[in-house]
């Protein structure tokens, strides 16, 4: 996707000539974008960046407001913003003069955003939420793990079906999904996840990578109908998942910022009765569920588990599932890959 957005300013430079144009040479004549229909032209400038499909306005008296009904918006940095005020002054604009025509893609990428900038970014969301956007994308880049304060309201759509976020701050109801029954595709990295739940009914692949929860209880994630599930270096307590039933394919690896590892497994052993338990464990020892992981993904038909040496979780988890008792020692590797049926 990205290539193809780099070159569709130049999808018809190659274009040969026909006959007739090489007969009579005329404006018309080899204006051929310009022969295409409103709704084709609408598409092809969706993949422009939303500040390039706006300068398309002087190149006639056609095209004067068809950037207006553009199917989607990509909102990026430009080369004459001087700070990301200039940005948001131009989408400011650009929303306004836009009204409320319908999207089906709304992309927004930039760095070096400040609080100041944050109730902006969720009126943006609002915004393109409320022009029945079909994918929204929103990704923060961030010198440090510094991430964006999205508000705590869930969001209300029939028609959102792809969500992707990166560096974005999520907490309160942000991610009750129960009021976005068409939503499938959820993508979550470098995002700081400070939510009791997370929940859909309709979502069917899950990707949580590089993101961080600061809660002392774990996330709580309702999915039963998820097809594909990965969960790759989460900081913090790993997340509690529920059951999916129709899960496919998983892919969990838990690294050394995960609060489930032992500190004293690689000397000592798990923390048991005769080894003062740690910080990690004493915190994991009351924890009332028989799994936090295998219970929900072990029906997967392809299954990969990756974790250092001393990870809890994986401990208890393969002693208390039934799939992987007789089969699996809970500490035996630092890697274990499998495939379930």
């Amino acid at each position: 996707m990205p290539a193809a957005r780099a070159d569709v300013r130049r999808v018809f430079d190659g274009m040969p000539p026909s006959k007739k144009d090489k007969k009579a040479p005329t404006a018309a004549a080899v204006d051929r974008i310009g022969a295409l229909p409103d709704e084709i032209l609408h598409h092809l400038l969706s993949f422009l960046p939303a500040q390039e499909a706006v300068r398309t306005c002087v190149l006639a008296r056609r095209w004067r407001h068809l950037w207006k009904f553009a199917t989607g918006l990509r909102i990026v940095e430009f080369e004459d913003a001087r700070s990301v005020q200039d940005v948001r002054k131009f989408v400011d604009h650009l929303l306004i003069l836009r009204g409320h025509v319908g999207l089906n893609t709304f992309e927004l990428e930039l760095s070096g955003f400040s609080e100041d900038d944050v109730p902006y970014l969720n009126l943006w969301t609002r915004l393109a939420v409320l022009c029945n956007v079909r994918a929204l994308t929103l990704h923060l880049y961030h010198i440090e793990f510094l991430c964006a304060k999205l508000d705590g309201l869930p969001l209300v759509s029939q028609h959102l079906r792809t969500l992707d976020l990166r560096g974005v701050s999520l907490q309160g109801s942000f991610l009750d999904f129960s009021r976005c029954p068409a939503l499938e595709d959820l993508k979550m990295r470098h995002c700081q996840i400070d939510v009791d739940k997370m929940s859909s009914l309709s979502l069917k692949r899950l990707s949580i990578i590089f993101c961080r929860s600061a809660l002392d209880h774990r996330v709580s994630v309702s999915a039963p109908c998820l097809v594909s599930f990965t969960l790759d270096s989460f900081a913090g307590r790993t997340p509690l998942l529920e059951s999916m039933p129709t899960l496919e394919i998983a892919y969990v690896e838990l690294g050394r910022a995960c609060s489930d590892f032992c500190h004293n497994y690689i000397n000592r052993g798990f923390c048991g009765a005769n080894v003062a338990p740690c910080v990690n464990c004493l915190g994991y020892s009351d924890e009332s569920r028989n799994t936090v992981l295998l219970g929900a993904i072990c029906n997967a038909k392809h299954l990969e588990l990756i974790s250092p040496l001393g990870m809890m979780i994986f401990a208890r988890d393969l002693k208390s599932c039934p799939i992987f008792n007789n089969s699996r020692e809970a500490h035996s590797s630092t890697c274990f890959r499998g495939t379930s049926t």
